[in-house]
């Protein structure tokens, strides 16, 4: 059988469409019944299409997520994700499960998404310290007085707005760091299922972390009209 004729058959059941829908959807740790992931994974290697299905149900509308905050396109999301779950159905036995099943896939979403980010068109990289707080010698901030303009976005942009505008500042980092982000911020994964998921030291995740968001609450200033820094 074909990758796509697997694939579509757990695509059958896929919550995908939803999540297209109500991009707002509840974050990993969701309300459904836990799985038996081991169970799952020993008949998955048996070549169970059906342990396939349950794996899809479970975790192709939070990989989809992930992957099209990265990615930002639709069409490239939904191939990313057919690859995901095709090396999936071919590489179960190389799960040797010392992670859960959900690092697992969160590792192989990312490494696809920002895969496709490097083969795509090359875009100029905004540089981190144009939009980072500066210091004076005594500590204070260069440019004062500080605004502290983050607790009235509410009384003064829709949510609409106030998305499209963390959408624009996501676009802004570099891939690895907004994968970082997305796993964070909106995933709510812990730093240490981060690092598993992308492949760094749970130290190098908390820095880029800090940089990454500090960042965007520069770009989020510039674009409100504030100062950055």
């Amino acid at each position: 059988m074909s990758s796509s004729q697997i694939i579509g058959t757990a695509a059958a059941r896929s919550p995908m469409a939803r999540t297209r829908r109500s991009p707002n959807a509840g974050s990993p740790r969701s309300q459904k019944p836990a799985l038996d992931e081991a169970s799952l994974v020993e008949r998955l290697k048996r070549g169970d299409q059906t342990a396939l299905e349950a794996i899809f149900e479970s975790y192709s509308g939070k990989l989809y997520r992930v992957a099209q905050r990265i990615l930002g396109e639709a069409a490239d999301t939904e191939e990313v994700i057919q690859d995901v779950f095709w090396t999936v159905y071919r590489k179960a036995a190389s799960f040797k499960g010392e992670s859960q099943l959900s690092t697992w896939l969160y590792r192989l979403t990312v490494n696809a998404a920002l895969g496709r980010v490097r083969r795509g068109k090359k875009k100029k990289e905004v540089e981190y310290e144009e939009f980072m707080p500066k210091f004076q010698k005594d500590g204070h901030h260069r440019i004062r007085p500080v605004v502290d303009w983050s607790d009235t976005l509410d009384e003064k942009y829709a949510q609409e707005e106030i998305h499209a505008l963390i959408g624009k500042a996501l676009g802004q980092l570099k891939p690895i760091d907004k994968s970082v982000i997305v796993l964070s911020d909106l995933e709510d994964l812990s730093d240490r299922e981060i690092a598993a998921a992308v492949g760094l030291t749970v130290s190098a995740v908390k820095t880029r972390l800090h940089r990454a968001r500090l960042f965007m609450r520069g770009i989020l200033a510039v674009q409100l009209g504030y100062s950055a820094t």
